[in-house]
């Protein structure tokens, strides 16, 4: 789910930073629509809802669903949105977790966050640094709202 909301100077969307080791130093590329994964029986809007929650840690917004589609990322997996208009504290979040080996080959598990940071990002400045296949999203926003 896309959250979004309009300020003095256009759009802007909420993005959460990739959170554990591997996305900790990268900026380009590691900002994210807040998603997940779904089961086949389960229907996609319902997953997107559940996912927002469980990775923003906060329910999400009542408001009208605007589809924007699918893309499919680099590593294959496709990825279903809709933005819905509202606005939250960034502050406020609580980031679900998961766990990895860490360091590799070490034996030890370590538990981090799914986004380790949410912010609200103008269009072009979110187009910078959003998951490439995910610039489609934007565009699709930004082409609805004019």
């Amino acid at each position: 789910m896309l959250l979004f909301r309009r300020a003095g100077d256009g759009l802007e969307v909420l993005l959460g930073h990739m959170g554990g080791p591997l996305w900790a130093r990268r900026d380009a590329g590691a900002w994210t629509v807040p998603k997940g994964e779904y089961e086949p029986d389960e229907p996609a809007w319902e997953a997107a809802r559940r996912e927002f929650r469980e990775e923003l840690g906060l329910a999400p917004p009542d408001g009208t669903a605007l589809p924007l589609g699918e893309v499919r990322q680099a590593g294959g997996k496709v990825v279903t949105a809709w933005a819905v208009e509202g606005d939250l504290d960034p502050a406020a979040i609580t980031p679900g977790t998961f766990a990895m080996e860490w360091p590799p080959r070490s034996g030890r598990t370590r538990e981090f966050p799914e986004l380790d940071r949410v912010a609200w990002l103008g269009l072009d400045r979110a187009r910078e640094v959003i998951v490439k296949a995910q610039v489609a999203f934007l565009d699709r926003l930004a082409e609805h709202s004019l």
